[in-house]
């Protein structure tokens, strides 16, 4: 390269430089360099509500919404609408129940939950305390002897017990044991807690 070519070259970066350090003190700017994406965050499970007696959804009167009878391994279910069903603002979720059941099996993300067992006596043949006495196994915690009426403070009357549980092995499971077909449930309520 001979000496002439050399000078217009330089004299094109000079000005390059120049313009570059003169831009931002007249105002301009260069493009700014894109910015970064923002991680999205990651969503929260939602709670479960699942209506343990009957084969279609319900809207309680809260507005929430509990999906039919599943995940449950035997049992059956029964209707019992129209009840007064007492000390509870939803009272629409205890107007049927699963009973006889052995297990409950729900996947779930592995994290801590609040599980909510929702329970009435509403048959009519049950009159007092130790006629509806089973135990459960909600993923590790024991509940033994569990009597419906006691809890309740006696029939038609709803009584929710809130199990803490952390699931790490992808789901909720949930062992019932009775005499016959002593075993009983409401509704399940499966609330995702920090």
């Amino acid at each position: 390269m001979n000496s002439k070519s050399s000078v217009p070259l330089l004299l094109r970066v000079a000005q390059s430089c120049a313009l570059a350090m003169v831009l931002p003190i007249l105002g301009f700017a260069a493009d700014p360099p894109p910015a970064a994406t923002p991680a999205k965050p990651s969503a929260e499970p939602a709670t479960i509500r699942i209506i343990a007696g009957m084969i279609d959804p319900i809207k309680d009167e809260a507005g929430h919404t509990w999906k039919p009878s599943q995940g449950f391994e035997d049992g059956q279910i029964k209707e019992r609408s129209g009840l007064d069903i007492a000390n509870t603002q939803i009272p629409s979720i205890y107007q049927s129940e699963r009973f006889g059941m052995t297990k409950f099996v729900q996947k779930l993300p592995n994290r801590k939950y609040t599980v909510k067992l929702h329970f009435a006596v509403t048959y009519e043949g049950i009159t007092g305390a130790g006629q509806c006495v089973f135990s459960m196994e909600v993923e590790g915690v024991k509940l033994k002897n569990y009597d419906v009426w006691e809890k309740a403070g006696g029939g038609l009357r709803a009584h929710v017990e809130s199990v803490p549980v952390t699931v790490t092995d992808g789901q909720l499971d949930i062992q019932f044991t009775g005499e016959g077909e002593s075993s009983t449930i409401s509704a399940i309520e499966i609330v995702p807690t920090n």
